[in-house]
């Protein structure tokens, strides 16, 4: 019979959630002695995605933010401006910056170990947590885990919507961009689909990275989004020729499932663990909260706690509201975004859309959306 292979930490997933862990862990001379093992399918070696954020001070990540706006645009028939961001700033990370940063610091500790395979299973061995890859047995005091294995089953009362997108990096012969000033939405594309809007990150005046964003229930062709990307650029940047570097495509779950957090000794993490937010697909920040939180307990100690959270149960009940509101399109996503920027400050939605919002701020952003149509959706919420 094989011996299996014991680890005091295995990671299952190298992408945003697994790596922010590592990092994080890294951070800690403790983790210096424990033996800790990461499995992802393959090597990190292209720039597949970016993540964008917006954040007050310098976070774990500050080495590597490849640009960064303070001033955004947001466009809608209902509304549009330039918004001062301060305190925050929006920045950007590009994908292959991320893993190339995080396995510098990992290769120079021999304690941590890259597999590659496919992760078949993860679950529970006695008091052991265990991972099978590629057939191969490994158990850990604890796995933290952020692959979805499959899409979870949705009940009768619960909303799933999906946000997906396509991205260019584009860039033109004359200069076309203000690198300094972003634009954060832009709604005036048509809205047939669903919500729909389109970013627009300079990070030069000839460069920008153009997205092609849809929350809607059901993908579209492939050609629509190069089509919708092509006819953005041409009507509403201006721009005839251009070179496409670089594509992206993305798939993210919007939904107020109940995503489960941990079973035994694995502990589910990113999208998995229910940390991309139901009611706009961000995810970067929460995960960054989730894997602080993590090693603040294997800190202190020594194991993983679960926290209970009112505050969570609060915007849980906000996210299910604005899906309802989306699922049953009693009310567009480019007006929804429309009222609350017009009337409130940006760091107020900024804060609301981190979870970080006074109860001052969400009273305030209630009061700017139309209150029948949500009053009603909410208390449909809170007495399924």
């Amino acid at each position: 019979m094989a011996t299996v292979k014991h680890y005091d930490y295995i990671i299952s997933g190298a992408g945003a959630a697994g790596f922010s862990l590592l990092m994080r862990m890294m951070q800690h001379k403790v983790f210096d002695k424990k033996q800790i093992l990461v499995v992802d399918k393959e090597p990190k070696l292209s720039n597949d995605r970016t993540w964008c954020f917006w954040e007050k001070d310098a976070g774990l990540f500050e080495p590597i933010v490849h640009h960064r706006w303070q001033q955004v645009y947001f466009y809608s028939n209902y509304y549009s401006s330039l918004l001062n961001l301060s305190p925050y700033e929006y920045k950007m990370i590009r994908g292959i910056d991320f893993y190339d940063h995080v396995m510098e610091e990992a290769h120079r500790r021999p304690n941590i170990i890259f597999l590659y395979g496919t992760v078949e299973a993860v679950g529970n061995e006695g008091e052991k947590a265990l991972l099978i890859v590629n057939g191969e047995r490994y158990t850990a005091s604890y796995i933290f885990n952020s692959i979805l294995f499959h899409k979870p089953s949705i009940p009768a009362d619960k909303y799933y919507l999906l946000q997906h997108f396509k991205g260019w990096l584009i860039e033109t012969q004359q200069p076309f961009f203000n690198p300094l000033e972003a634009t954060l939405m832009d709604f005036r594309v048509s809205q047939e689909q669903g919500t729909t809007f389109v970013y627009v990150l300079p990070l030069s005046p000839t460069k920008a990275l153009v997205e092609y964003t849809l929350f809607t229930k059901e993908l579209l062709d492939k050609a629509a989004y190069d089509t919708a990307l092509k006819s953005y650029i041409k009507i509403y940047l201006g721009i005839d020729e251009y070179a496409i570097h670089e594509e992206e495509f993305g798939i993210i779950p919007m939904t107020n499932i109940k995503f489960i957090k941990n079973i035994g000794r694995v502990i589910n993490i990113g999208t998995a663990g229910g940390q991309t937010k139901a009611s706009s697909g961000y995810t970067f920040q929460f995960i960054q909260k989730q894997t602080q939180s993590l090693v603040n307990d294997l800190l202190v100690n020594g194991e993983v706690r679960n926290h209970s959270n009112i505050a969570e149960r609060r915007f849980n009940l906000y996210d299910s509201t604005l899906l309802n509101v989306l699922h049953h399109k009693k009310l567009g996503g480019d007006q929804v975004f429309a009222d609350m920027f017009r009337k409130n400050s940006p760091d107020r939605v900024l804060r609301f859309l981190d979870n970080e919002s006074s109860i001052e701020d969400e009273l305030n952003i209630m009061a700017s959306v139309p209150s029948g149509i949500f009053m009603k959706a909410a208390l449909q919420e809170i007495f399924k």
